[in-house]
C-alpha cells in the first residue's frame, strides 16, 4: 500500500506540474494533502 501511495503522489505531481490553469493545480495539490494523510494511515496499520 505505501508503494501505490507514493505512485499516487507521482501522479499527482505530473498533474500539479501540466495543470495550465490556477484551480487545476489547486486541486492537485488538495489531492497531494489527501494522499500524505492516507500514506500516513497506511504506515502507522503496517
Amino acid at each position: 500500500l505505501d508503494f501505490l501511495m507514493q505512485e499516487f503522489n507521482r501522479e499527482a505531481n505530473t498533474l500539479a506540474s501540466k495543470a495550465a490553469q490556477l484551480d487545476a493545480t489547486q486541486r492537485a495539490i488538495d489531492l497531494k494533502v489527501i494522499i500524505e494523510q492516507i500514506r500516513e494511515q497506511v504506515q502507522n496499520v503496517e
